[in-house]
């Protein structure tokens, strides 16, 4: 996409609200990350909490994510989106007030976590099907390319400046976080629907599974969604950085920001290339090769012990990953009628979810059993033999060319 497009597509006050709302959402989730990252472990001093985390994120989403696509599907996106990030600030203020007194806890810090998480999951599938009904279809990869940009500025700044606060107290970060998920809630209501499409179907077991239907009829879809989920899963080495940083480079919570902030570089330069020249052919086989490049980056950073080859390979992860970010979600939303986007989404975030998250559990439950290197070792290992077989079960994902549109 050239300047022209971009500066055409900035002038939509509901895309720019829309980005606006993801960089500050994500610039508060990542410091958010950092800091329960280095807290759990400084109290515990264990890869297996590290792994209940992820478990902890990961079990919301999948047991409401479902229902919020139903939702997502039959109310207003925006105020569904705008609930769940006042819900996820309160959540937050309430742990920045536990350190501030000082009865936080492990477990009572996984059950906050738990909390927010719960209110995170009301938030993702709208926000995912939220970007087709503010922009045309013949400029989607373009605007989703400029939203991920975007997004990654954020994502690259939020860990350093997290790393960075963490000094000065969990209370300071905390609230940070907090006020930024309600500035982004309140620029997510000022968002202008140009189309919308619904349809009045009855709330019923039938239409809250039709999103897991409608992806078992469409194997590209299905390919692309569980190449992510099933290679994320195994390549999850990102939730063992606080243990790289503390106890492998000896960086501590500045250096995890750093660190943390690596891939999303690469994201960024990334995402600035595909949004000057998007994708247009080969996209299929594309993705696959980006997944391939995760891995082998994985492994690098697996047996590293340099600060800069570390770092190195997690921009490497970062640029690679985006690439398949990008083809996925245009995939997905582009061959999706609009009355089903939501609860699409949804099982695209139980997807999603499980490969973050889980994979984050996978990857703690691994570290304490075999090591820290061993277990991201594995996991990129296992990220390549993913993609070698999933060329061999989705053929037609492989073999897309360009991006098709769904009129279904």
């Amino acid at each position: 996409m050239d300047t022209v497009r971009t500066s055409s597509l900035l002038k939509n006050k509901s895309l720019r609200s829309l980005m606006l709302a993801r960089v500050s959402t994500n610039f508060a989730y990542q410091m958010l990350t950092v800091a329960i990252g280095w807290q759990m472990y400084s109290l515990t001093h264990s890869a297996f909490y590290l792994g209940l985390v992820g478990l902890v994120q990961f079990l919301p989403m999948l047991l409401l994510s479902l229902f919020v696509g139903q939702l997502s599907d039959r109310h207003d996106r925006r105020k569904i989106i705008s609930i769940s990030q006042i819900a996820e600030s309160i959540s937050i203020f309430v742990l920045a007030f536990g350190n501030y007194s000082g009865w936080i806890t492990k477990e009572r810090f996984l059950i906050i976590i738990f909390l927010i998480a719960v209110a995170h999951s009301f938030e993702g599938p709208p926000m995912q099907a939220l970007l087709p009904n503010i922009v045309e279809k013949d400029i989607f990869p373009s605007a989703s390319a400029l939203m991920s940009s975007a997004s990654q500025f954020a994502v690259i700044i939020g860990p350093g400046v997290g790393g960075i606060l963490y000094h000065f107290g969990a209370t300071l970060i905390y609230s940070i976080v907090g006020s930024l998920l309600l500035v982004s809630s309140i620029l997510v209501s000022q968002i202008l629907i140009i189309k919308e499409e619904r349809k009045n179907e009855p709330a019923n077991l039938k239409s809250l599974f039709a999103g897991i239907s409608f992806i078992k009829s469409r194997p590209i879809i299905l390919g692309a969604i569980s190449l992510d989920l099933f290679a994320v899963l195994f390549g999850g080495a990102t939730a063992l950085l606080p243990i790289y940083a503390s106890n492998i480079l000896h960086i501590g919570s500045f250096g995890l920001g750093i660190l943390r902030s690596a891939p999303a570089v690469g994201a960024l330069l990334m995402s600035a290339v595909l949004a000057r020249r998007p994708l247009n052919e080969k996209v299929g086989r594309t993705m696959f090769i980006a997944v391939i490049f995760f891995g082998i980056s994985t492994i690098i950073f697996a047996i590293s012990k340099s600060v800069i080859v570390s770092f190195l390979a997690l921009f490497v992860l970062g640029a690679s990953d985006v690439i398949s970010v990008v083809i996925r979600s245009t995939l997905v939303q582009l061959e999706t009628p609009d009355n089903m986007r939501g609860r699409v989404s949804s099982v695209n975030m139980i997807f999603i979810g499980t490969s973050n998250q889980l994979g984050e559990f996978e990857s703690g439950i691994t570290a304490s059993f075999f090591g820290t290197v061993p277990a991201a070792l594995l996991g990129g290992i296992g990220t390549i033999i993913v993609v070698l077989i999933w060329i061999k079960l989705f053929p037609s994902l492989f073999n897309v060319n360009k991006f098709v549109t769904s009129e279904s």
